[in-house]
């Protein structure tokens, strides 16, 4: 497994991939897929072309797949931009493959998103949002060293029904 930033010309594996996760999993994510097919390719592009190492966006390749240009994997990461907060940074997005699940890619992709942030200047936590539905990836963030801070009642609606989130954090 190859895990990389990804760069403007990864914008439409990103794309592709982002609108699987929304469509297999949408009690995962707070956007959806109304919204995601509101953004063009090409603003994917722009953002993936910044390189900012304040806000980036990782994805996870496998070595062994005939298709090895194929992303199994992304997690996102931003730091906050206003003067009070830029010590906090965010992890978003995360998804793996279903049939790549189970090999610690997730882990990888954490792990190398957090190594990034840990070079950030000034950044001392690193937080996110989990849906209470995702047992697999609150566990995966809880054995990465996240913590959870609180619980949003009610955070989504998805299709009627009423998802509540986990807020984590990981002191830097």
């Amino acid at each position: 497994m190859n895990v990389r930033r990804l760069i403007a010309s990864d914008a439409e594996a990103m794309y592709r991939l982002r609108l699987h996760a929304l469509e297999s999993d949408p009690k995962g994510f707070r956007e959806s897929l109304e919204e995601l097919r509101t953004v063009a390719v090409a603003t994917y592009a722009e953002r993936l072309g910044t390189n900012a190492d304040d806000n980036f966006v990782l994805g996870a390749y496998d070595d062994q797949d005939s298709d090895a240009q194929k992303i199994i994997g992304m997690v996102g990461f931003y730091r906050e931009q206003q003067l009070k907060c830029r010590h906090k940074g965010w992890i978003w997005g995360m998804f793996v493959v279903e049939n790549h699940r189970g090999k610690r890619i997730g882990r990888a992709l954490v792990t190398q998103a957090v190594a990034n942030a840990r070079k950030i200047s000034g950044l001392r936590t690193i937080r996110l949002t989990v849906s209470t539905t995702q047992e697999a990836a609150r566990k995966l963030y809880a054995n990465c060293g996240f913590r959870v801070t609180g619980l949003e009642p009610q955070a989504m609606i998805v299709s009627g029904e009423s998802i509540d989130e986990e807020q984590m954090m990981l002191d830097l």
